[in-house]
C-alpha cells in the first residue's frame, strides 16, 4: 500500500494519471482489494489512513493496530495526514489478540526508522496461537542500503525470537530487498526460527534455490529514472508447523498494462500477496497482504 502523501507528491509515477494517485479515488479500490480474497489476517506497510481503514474493515468483521515510523518521512510533505508506518487487522470472529509487541529496528544498536509490529494471535475455533509479524524495511538501492537492511533483518529476527516462542510464526512485509541481497538468505537461514518462503515453496522445481523460485515480481512500475520490475514483497513462515496451501497468482505484464502501476486498476504500485496456511491439520489461517 503506498501512503497517500508521497504517492501523490513524491514518488514521481510518472506514466500514472494524477486521478489514480488521488486518494478519495484509491481507498475504495484499497478496501475492494483487501477483502475480494477474504483473509483472515491482513498485513499492510505504507499506511497513513489507519483510522480510515480500521473503521471501513471494522463494518466487514475485522480490527487491527497500527505503529508508525518515528521520523515518517510524510511530515515533510504539506497537506500529510500523519505518519505511515505498519498495520496488522484481524477477524473478531476467528481469533483473540493475546498480545501485541512494537519495534523500532535497530542497525548496530541505534534506532532507525523503520519498524515491526508483531501480534499473537489464538484462533477460537482451536485455541491454537499464532505469531504474525510485518515490516517495512529501509528503501534504495547499493551496497550499503543493502548492508543496513540486513541490520534490520537481524534485530527483527531477534525481536521475533523474543517473542514468538514455539508458536507457527507468518513474517510478512516489505523488504525493499531482491532475492540475491543478504537479507533474505538471513532469514531463511537461521535456525531457530526455521522460516521459508511461501511463493519460493509453491514452485516445487528442487535444482533452483530458494530466491531462484521467488516471482519474477512484486512491483512494477515507471518512474522518471525508467521502468522497475522486481521482488521486494515476501511472505515467510514456519516450515515445521505450517504448510502453504496456495498462492495468489501476480498478474500478467498483459494484465497489468503498458504505464504498470499504480493505476486506475492497481490503486498500490506492489501488488497483494495472498497465502492459504494449514495449521496442523484442519485448521487454517490465511494471511494476505
Amino acid at each position: 500500500m503506498e501512503e497517500e502523501a508521497l504517492g501523490q507528491m513524491n514518488d514521481n509515477f510518472v506514466k500514472c494519471p494524477d486521478e489514480a494517485l488521488e486518494w478519495n479515488t484509491r481507498r475504495y479500490l484499497i478496501i475492494e482489494e483487501l477483502i475480494e480474497y477474504c483473509p483472515d489476517i491482513i498485513c499492510l506497510q505504507e499506511v497513513d489512513h489507519f483510522n480510515f481503514l480500521s473503521h471501513v474493515l471494522g463494518t466487514q468483521g475485522y480490527t487491527g493496530l497500527f505503529f508508525p515510523k518515528p521520523d515518517s518521512p510524510c511530515f515533510y510533505i504539506h497537506g500529510n495526514n500523519g505518519p505511515d508506518g505498519c498495520a496488522i487487522f484481524y477477524r473478531t470472529d476467528k481469533f483473540d489478540l493475546l498480545k501485541a509487541e512494537t519495534r523500532i529496528l535497530e542497525i548496530w544498536r541505534v534506532q532507525s526508522n523503520q519498524v515491526a509490529l508483531l501480534m499473537i494471535l489464538r484462533i477460537k475455533e482451536t485455541d491454537q496461537e499464532v505469531c504474525v509479524t510485518t515490516t517495512h524495511l529501509k528503501a534504495r538501492k547499493g551496497a550499503l542500503l543493502a548492508t543496513l537492511r540486513n541490520e534490520q533483518g537481524k534485530d527483527l529476527l531477534q525481536f521475533i525470537g523474543q517473542h514468538c516462542g514455539n508458536r507457527p510464526q507468518i513474517l510478512c512485509g516489505d523488504f525493499n530487498a531482491e532475492p540475491i541481497e543478504p537479507i533474505y538468505s538471513t532469514i531463511i537461514s537461521d535456525n531457530s526460527l526455521d522460516l521459508g518462503s511461501a511463493y519460493a515453496d509453491c514452485d516445487n522445481n528442487s535444482k533452483l534455490s530458494s530466491a531462484e523460485r521467488e516471482p519474477q515480481y512484486t512491483t512494477w512500475k515507471i518512474r522518471d529514472e525508467g521502468e522497475i520490475c522486481h521482488t521486494i514483497d515476501y511472505i515467510f513462515y514456519t516450515r515445521n508447523s505450517l504448510e502453504v496451501e496456495a498462492v495468489l497468482d501476480l498478474p500478467t505484464g498483459e494484465e497489468i498494462g503498458e504505464d504498470r502501476v499504480p493505476s486506475f486498476a492497481y490503486p498500490s504500485d506492489h501488488f497483494s500477496l495472498v497465502c492459504d496456511f494449514k495449521i496442523e491439520q484442519n485448521n487454517k489461517v490465511t494471511s494476505s497482504l
